[in-house]
């Protein structure tokens, strides 16, 4: 997942920031005392988080607002001539403390949160988005951009400099700037309410996973390994399983008591919904009504059509498309093999039957029947820091020639934090780059990318970048072993880290992984191919006691089952994307009274209503669509697939892992950013449009 808090970044465009100028005159905490205060002295002017304190966001945020409108509206006031230089280059240098405090602040708030940080950003929630109103429903700035962007091709502009004008004239229209001020007004008071329901739903979420954790005996807890139980024993000598934010959790595979996978199945179920605070229902009702409002406001039939506009789908109608010619097949395969684990079921028992909670199980009991492959036995090859090390960072090196060398001279925001600096082929500097891979309880769910300094030659500075991940910390002195799908999910982040490193932008707005969401996920995706690349495969995966490779034969299984199971994992995220589509298409005038009746229609007018194959997400704990940026716009997933594979066919035709087709890739995409129409910079790599066949095949439905 790619999180700039959690999406856009913190350009003047981004819907998270917000004050008014009054706000200098009236924040008295704000001094030179506070580490924000100047650019930090660290190395690549990273964060220094040995001195940065709870108290100090508030102060810092608040005037971060202040002095960023004051440089808007001298921009706006300008009474010469609109030029590039003296509005769009000036825009882009503005705001340059909220950016560096929003940057630590969005870190910490989801990766190392406090209730201090919660009060803090629901407090500023609607100031966050009344400040980029004050921005962006600016008649006179608006008038600057507009003229401007009605003699472009007079200007004479570069690629890039031509892209942000682009650009920014989108966001004003898309902001609203064309409203009148009665219009405005009301759409300054939707913004307002949407961003504080969107942190509300965040914190009620961390609250409700966290309070949803399950509690165990070791005996309900036969199946699991002996680390696993190490890591979850309690000092009162009990077993607490803590939740992941999705429907299914790992541990439900190698339980072998019935009972005990319903209970901890149960509990992830209905973690936000116990009608107490932490219950999310009436939140999302509330929000999706605020957003189909807004979107109606704007001249749009819902807020898919508003939301994709500057999406490389542009409109609902085509990302509904790309799920429709997958979710038959998908479906047919999920309910072939549920047939099948039935079957198994009911050999060991005639009275069962198989639910959702079973899956996993039935499913992980298959594959070692079929395909001779125990997971756990997986696991003892993938160490966590090996995966890492000589898995994600040799193949960096192998593809792109980056080197990394290990810092232990910065200072970080958690003890299981680690830094790294990269180093291009030639010895120059790359970036900085974070690890914190360990779940906690003062963490959002899921796993991340973002940064706390963005590459830009306007600005001189070069990527600060963090990857997040929610991987069960092991017991004092063991190693960390994680599954395969958390390797995937190891190198898919670091797929992220390597677009926002290679961004080779002038201006931040269009730097790095500034783009779509549905082609942010592509660089991502396409580096997850790589792990099981046999030159790298072979350099990471060594058994955690003996050291050993992991051996041909076990590496033919894991090939051969690779597609064992697929219709379930393409299900629950095919269904979750097209759930995230049914809230947004909503029209102004549905009225949805129930969130539970509302996500079971949309399931079977989806064609995904398989009851042993749930979405994803379920609405209460779907993150991505009501706290986290990709409301409308989950399908970016699978839209980003069809790039991934595209290019990875592209790969393999033209020879493979190579030196040189790595440097290809880093040239004609990755390090493009947001320069170009996305559409473009794809076509121009590949040569063609994009083809959805090579997914297809990967996926076994064609």
């Amino acid at each position: 997942m790619f999180n700039k808090k959690l999406f856009y970044g913190m350009m003047v465009g981004s819907s998270i920031l917000a004050t008014s100028c009054s706000e200098k005159s009236t924040n008295n905490l704000w001094n030179d005392t506070n580490p924000f205060y100047k650019e930090s002295q660290l190395p690549y002017h990273t964060a220094d988080f040995s001195k940065i304190k709870n108290e100090d966001f508030k102060p810092a945020l608040l005037e971060g607002m202040a002095e960023q409108l004051i440089e808007i509206n001298k921009i706006a006031n300008n009474s010469a001539t609109p030029t590039f230089e003296n509005t769009l280059v000036e825009m882009e240098k503005s705001g340059k403390l909220l950016t560096r405090v929003q940057h630590v602040f969005g870190l910490l708030t989801g990766a190392n949160t406090n209730e201090t940080l919660q009060q803090v950003e629901e407090e500023l929630a609607p100031k966050f988005a009344a400040h980029s109103d004050a921005i962006y429903l600016n008649q006179k700035l608006f008038d600057r951009v507009k003229a401007l962007y009605t003699k472009k091709n007079e200007l004479n502009l570069d690629k890039e400099s031509a892209r942000l004008l682009d650009v920014y004239y989108q966001r004003f229209e898309l902001a609203g700037a064309n409203l009148n001020d009665t219009q405005k007004d009301k759409l300054k008071e939707l913004n307002g309410d949407i961003a504080s329901l969107e942190t509300k739903f965040s914190n009620q979420l961390l609250k409700g996973t966290k309070a949803g954790g399950v509690s165990f005996t070791k005996t309900e807890l036969a199946g699991l390994s002996d680390s696993d139980l190490e890591a979850f024993k309690q000092a009162d000598g009990t077993y607490l399983i803590s939740l992941l934010n999705t429907t299914q959790q790992p541990e439900l595979q190698n339980m072998t008591n019935p009972a005990s996978r319903k209970k901890l199945f149960d509990a992830a179920w209905i973690r936000n919904e116990k009608n107490d605070e932490n219950d999310t229902r009436a939140t999302i009702l509330t929000l999706v009504k605020k957003r189909v409002e807004k979107a109606t406001l704007l001249g749009y039939k819902n807020y898919a059509e508003w939301n994709l506009q500057d999406q490389m789908a542009k409109t609902p109608t085509a990302a509904k498309g790309i799920l429709n010619q997958m979710i038959p097949a998908a479906t047919a395969m999920a309910q072939k093999d549920a047939k099948e684990f039935e079957t198994l079921a009911k050999k060991e028992n005639a009275s069962n039957t198989l639910t959702a909670a079973d899956w996993n199980y039935y499913a992980e009991k298959v594959r070692k029947e079929k395909y001779d492959i125990d997971e756990n036995e997986m696991k003892q090859y993938f160490v966590l820091d090996s995966v890492v090390e000589n898995g994600v960072f040799d193949m960096a090196t192998k593809l792109y020639g980056i080197t990394f060398k290990k810092r232990s001279d910065i200072p970080v925001w958690h003890e299981d934090v680690k830094v790294y600096e990269l180093f291009n082929e030639d010895g120059s500097t790359l970036g900085l780059f974070y690890t914190d891979y360990y779940k906690r309880d003062s963490k959002q769910g899921g796993a991340w990318m973002s940064n706390l300094v963005e590459q830009s030659h306007l600005f001189g500075t070069k990527p600060v970048i963090y990857n997040v991940g929610n991987y069960t910390k092991p017991a004092n002195g063991q190693p960390a072993l994680i599954s395969f799908d958390d390797v995937i999910t190891t190198f898919h982040e670091f797929g992220h880290a390597l677009h926002g490193f290679f961004a080779n932008q002038k201006y931040p707005t269009l730097s790095g992984t500034n783009v779509s969401r549905d082609f942010v996920e592509f660089p991502s995706q396409f580096h997850e191919h790589f792990a099981t690349e046999p030159s790298v495969l072979k350099n990471y995966a060594k058994h955690y006691k003996t050291g050993e490779t992991i051996p041909d034969a076990l590496v033919a299984k894991m090939k051969k089952a690779s597609n064992f199971n697929k219709g379930y994992t393409l299900t629950e995220l095919l269904s979750a994307a097209a759930l995230d589509l049914s809230w947004h298409t909503v029209d102004v005038n549905k009225s949805i009274t129930s969130v539970d009746e509302f996500e079971k229609q949309a399931l079977i007018d989806n064609k995904t209503n398989l009851p042993q194959v749930p979405p994803r997400y379920r609405s209460t704990y779907f993150s991505h669509i009501f706290g986290g940026g990709y409301a409308a716009g989950y399908f970016a997933y699978i839209w980003a697939e069809m790039l991934d594979h595209d290019a990875y066919q592209w790969t393999v035709e033209n020879g493979g892992m190579t030196r040189k087709n790595g440097q290809i890739l880093r040239d004609k995409v990755f390090s493009q950013g947001n320069s170009d129409d996305l559409n473009v910079i794809y076509k121009n790599f590949r040569g063609k449009n994009p083809s959805i066949e090579p997914m297809l095949k990967y996926h076994g439905l064609k």
